[in-house]
């Protein structure tokens, strides 16, 4: 449809057509990339205080207490690392034992909120400590090179993973010699993840091949359980089904920032654009509509659209979608395989931004 075209039916106002993630290839310089070492939007205000453990999982209070006392204890370091202080002491940088918190447990138990809350509670400035997905941290290998990234890293006094996996032994071994690195010069690391240290890789390639790098990066991290049901669910409505053509085209005509798209084309764009990008390409979008949601066809397609859903909801962009339920995007073979944690973060994060999209929706 033309820019300068007006859906049949909606309000004279809105002449604009929406927008689209297709025609966007966005390109991110390396020092963004680093600049947005931060909690996503979704985390800007959460804090240790604003975390409300389910009183029957006593697991989740523990966290809170314990991750509480790890960024107080943080509070010593040096502040442009630890790894400078060797040059005015002669104790060792690095204390005894692990030099990290390693949070593991469901999708939906609060874990990205603890971690975020963990970057807030560290008494440093926000240049001293970066978060990321572990996604966002191997891209930012790419961008800068190993050894550069070593030495921008090396002097913070934190780094939070969220979303820690291992999908590959390139990145096994990448990661065991980067963290391995930061350790080293005095940097605490904290992580979450739906799968134990040492289980890292299972089901995914031949982990028994990297038991020495997948046990080095275990020794980094104490593990941290949390339990608990996915806190999306808990006492709320079912996700809304999906909407027909129409009314998802007439709600993005109607909502200035909402992007449009056919489902298939945009996981054909995915297949173009470095999952290092994703997030650039949901900027300034108040809304993604979506129509002709359907399965989706291969392995490597459905861990683009994980990443991509996993942008969407750090930046609460609501997702109005025609087509198949979101929990049906993923075969049964995908959900019973090695990636299923991801697949089912991803479904649990689309069905809240779709239950975020019903005030788009005409009633």
């Amino acid at each position: 449809m033309s820019s300068s075209t007006a859906f049949p039916g909606q309000s004279p106002l809105a002449e604009t057509a929406p927008l689209s993630l297709c025609a966007r290839e966005p390109h991110v310089p390396a020092d963004r990339l680093v600049a947005e070492m931060v909690p996503p939007p979704r985390f800007d205000s959460v804090r240790f205080d604003t975390y409300v453990p389910d009183p029957n999982q006593p697991s989740q209070s523990e966290a809170v207490t314990v991750l509480a006392g790890f960024a107080a204890g943080l509070g010593g370091a040096h502040a442009t690392g630890a790894g400078r202080r060797r040059w005015f002491s002669k104790k060792p940088a690095a204390p005894a034992g692990p030099r990290g918190v390693y949070l593991d447990g469901g999708y939906g138990v609060g874990k990205t909120h603890l971690l975020a809350s963990l970057w807030h509670a560290t008494p440093a400035e926000p240049s001293l400590k970066a978060f990321g997905t572990f996604v966002e941290l191997t891209n930012l290998v790419g961008a800068l090179g190993f050894q550069q990234t070593v030495r921008t890293l090396s002097g913070h006094r934190l780094l939070c993973i969220d979303e820690f996996e291992l999908d590959d032994p390139g990145d096994t071994v990448l990661v065991s010699s980067l963290l391995s690195r930061l350790v080293e010069a005095g940097v605490a690391l904290a992580a979450t993840s739906n799968t134990l240290p040492g289980k890292l890789g299972e089901g995914r390639f031949a982990a028994v091949d990297f038991l020495r790098e997948i046990q080095g990066l275990s020794a980094h991290f104490r593990p941290l359980r949390i339990d608990g049901e996915d806190y999306r669910h808990r006492g709320l409505p079912e996700a809304p089904p999906p909407y027909g053509d129409e009314q998802v085209t007439r709600a993005a005509y109607a909502t200035p920032g909402a992007s449009l798209d056919d489902f298939p084309g945009l996981l054909d764009h995915l297949a173009r654009v470095h999952p290092s990008r994703y997030g650039a390409l949901t900027d300034d979008l108040r809304a993604v509509c979506l129509t002709g949601v359907g399965a989706v066809p291969d392995q490597s397609t459905a861990l683009r659209l994980v990443v991509l859903a996993d942008r969407l909801y750090d930046r609460e962009v609501p997702v109005l979608a025609s087509g198949l339920p979101f929990d049906q995007l993923f075969s049964e073979e995908m959900l019973n395989g090695g990636y299923r944690k991801k697949y089912f973060r991803a479904i649990s994060r689309l069905t809240a931004l779709a239950r975020d999209a019903k005030g788009l929706v005409a009633q």
